[in-house]
């Protein structure tokens, strides 16, 4: 009696014929093999190569240098995203994309809803994960550490209570609208680490899944594709149970409490 055998979906290179794991070790690699990778199976790319400098092996020791490749300068197309989609969850319907794409044009946004609904979060477009360029971002958490949540009453401590002292954080939340190259928004959510029980992963695979996008953590913050701030908002007091009053939202540089 044999075993049963599943098929595998195999992809080769449209610019050498040969899978993406052995491309490297033919003529056009860097011309013509990694351009193509990168722009028609940026996932694959990402889990072969990662940040790495991509070079063809030598006959040396095998090394690749470690000096990261530049920043994304823009996020990915549709074609990428769909790409990088069925490349995570259906790699057999990679051939049929671009019929895909030309009956969805003008509409596929709702093409993405329904594929995340159906099979699970979108793969992080590289552009959104690597963080911001506005300089919001650098002084967030100092800005954070100046708001006023308190009521601006001080409690006194019943006698022998300062000698059990409790560690407790405040639970204070931002969430704010950053413009990369200013036009493509994303919006930041600060501080769902101290809402209690809330683990940041968790939380940017559900915003993943609310809003059909890229959704990353980045030095405890969130961070998800497109402008959403109202309606992050929104989840993070209805979904994760955080006080409106311990919401705030960025506009144009002022907190203002969620809760009115």
């Amino acid at each position: 009696m044999t075993d049963n055998i599943t098929p595998q979906t195999v992809i080769y290179c449209d610019a050498c014929g040969m899978p993406p794991e052995y491309c490297a070790y033919g003529p056009d690699f860097e011309t013509h093999c990694v351009p193509w990778l990168k722009s028609t199976h940026p996932r694959i790319f990402s889990k072969l190569h990662g940040n790495k400098k991509v070079t063809a092996p030598t006959d040396g020791d095998g090394d690749e240098e470690g000096d990261s490749t530049p920043a994304p300068t823009e996020p990915w197309t549709a074609r990428e995203r769909l790409a990088a989609f069925y490349t995570e969850y259906m790699p057999e319907k990679l051939d049929g994309i671009d019929a895909i794409l030309e009956k969805y044009e003008g509409k596929e946004d709702k093409l993405f809803i329904a594929l995340v609904k159906k099979y699970g979060p979108e793969p992080v477009d590289p552009y959104y994960a690597a963080g911001s360029d506005s300089e919001d971002d650098n002084d967030v958490n100092e800005q954070m550490k100046g708001l006023d949540v308190g009521d601006g009453k001080s409690k006194k401590l019943r006698r022998g209570a300062a000698a059990k002292k409790v560690n407790k954080v405040d639970t204070r939340v931002i969430v704010q609208k950053i413009l990369r190259n200013k036009r493509k928004a994303v919006t930041h959510v600060v501080g769902m680490d101290t809402v209690p029980g809330i683990k940041l992963k968790e939380a940017s695979k559900a915003f993943s899944k609310k809003f059909a996008g890229s959704s990353s953590v980045k030095d405890k913050e969130i961070i998800i594709q497109g402008d959403h701030v109202e309606e992050v908002a929104e989840m993070i007091v209805g979904k994760f149970g955080v006080s409106a009053d311990d919401v705030y939202l960025d506009l144009d540089g002022e907190f203002v409490p969620f809760g009115g």
